[in-house]
């Protein structure tokens, strides 16, 4: 019989713990899934409710009806839980969808049917900032709805640790003795941002960033995304499908060419011709694309260490001249340092900072190593 954690790419650890609370079932009321965005921790959570269901329900057409129910997001079989708009008016008593305009529920029906088709998707629903207290205060309804069931039914909470503190007390109530029959996962690329109380109530598995075959294989089956550009994006990724997607999304050797023609002119110091450069990576104003070009200077800069001790396998494989010009003409420059700064402006960018000012340090930073004396 086929397990439905074969579908999930790599993370052999947190499969075969899964299987093992299966057999020996023994499965703990909740669960927490840590690791970074875009690793398929969402897509995990479904194919285990399915597998569960599909080993302890016995009667084939009901365990179909199950795992289809499971698969759609359809309650009673699980309550899907992710962040949400408020409504105008709204307050805590009211249902999470009850104020919501009908501008906003059609999106979130739009965005959850694409989620429910590509469950590597992540949902962009305008204003979802944080999972309301409405949200958590809702699972009660479905812990206390009595129904004749031989299954297990399931609250998957996505994002988990965009909980407002009122949601994680409240939140809090439902763990502590759930039903039997219920099972609570918690998704999560910040577990720190959750109260410790939670934590300590779910049994924590840990996820890792995807292989470069298996994110290739994830762009290639859920995405469309041809073998060959699946396969050349894959290593920029740093094993997640959130930045592969947003790497294809922009055209990816499009933005690897301007990434060399950016770091061609600010090494330059051509100052106006490097912020004409970056002005493309801020058309958008949630600084999505900034955070994207300092994270491939990063790796770039990556390649100037692997370049320089012989390493071998670039990233900016195509680009192996400018690895070669730089070492050259910086042999000792620690690069460490000038990453570390790189990385506090990638963190500035979420602070709501100005981004030109961002983008101005980025420059400046870069410009400063042409000072640098050579031996």
């Amino acid at each position: 019989m086929k397990s439905y954690l074969e579908d999930i790419k790599d993370q052999p650890e947190v499969k075969r713990t899964l299987t093992q609370f299966i057999i020996s079932d023994k499965i703990p009321h909740a669960l927490l899934f840590s690791g970074q965005e875009g690793i398929g921790k969402d897509f995990c959570a479904i194919r285990f409710a399915q597998e569960v269901n599909s080993r302890f329900v016995k009667n084939r057409l009901e365990a179909e009806r199950i795992i289809s129910g499971i698969e759609n997001f359809s309650e009673p079989y699980i309550k899907f839980i992710c962040p949400l708009p408020r409504g105008k008016s709204e307050s805590e008593l009211d249902g999470p969808y009850e104020k919501l305009s009908e501008e906003d529920l059609e999106c979130i029906k739009e965005e959850l049917s694409k989620k429910i088709s590509n469950p590597y998707y992540d949902l962009e629903i305008p204003n979802a900032n944080n999972i309301k207290i409405n949200s958590i205060r809702d699972i009660k309804k479905f812990l206390s709805f009595s129904i004749e069931t031989s299954f297990f039914r399931f609250i998957l909470i996505s994002d988990a640790h965009l909980m407002s503190e009122a949601a994680q007390n409240s939140l809090l109530k439902s763990l502590e003795e759930p039903p039997a029959g219920f099972i609570f996962i918690l998704t999560t690329s910040q577990p720190d941002l959750l109260r410790s109380t939670i934590r300590s109530r779910c049994w924590n598995l840990n996820f890792q960033p995807l292989s470069n075959d298996g994110l290739s294989s994830i762009l290639t089956n859920f995405f469309n995304i041809n073998e060959s550009l699946a396969n050349s994006i894959a290593p920029f990724a740093g094993g997640s499908v959130s930045i592969a997607v947003k790497l294809f999304e922009h055209d990816f050797e499009t933005l690897i060419n301007k990434v060399i023609v950016f770091l061609r002119q600010s090494l330059g110091k051509r100052y106006n011709s490097a912020f004409d450069e970056i002005k493309y990576f801020l058309t958008d104003n949630s600084g999505e694309m900034l955070k994207l070009l300092i994270y491939l200077v990063i790796i770039w800069l990556n390649d100037v260490q692997k370049f320089r001790y012989q390493t071998g396998n670039y990233y900016f494989n195509k680009h192996v001249e400018t690895l070669e010009k730089f070492n050259n003409r910086f042999p000792d420059l620690n690069v460490n340092q000038i990453v570390n700064k790189l990385e506090q402006l990638q963190s500035a960018v979420s602070l709501n900072i100005n981004l030109n000012t961002i983008a101005i340090n980025l420059i400046m930073e870069l410009a400063k190593i042409s000072s640098i004396k050579v031996n």
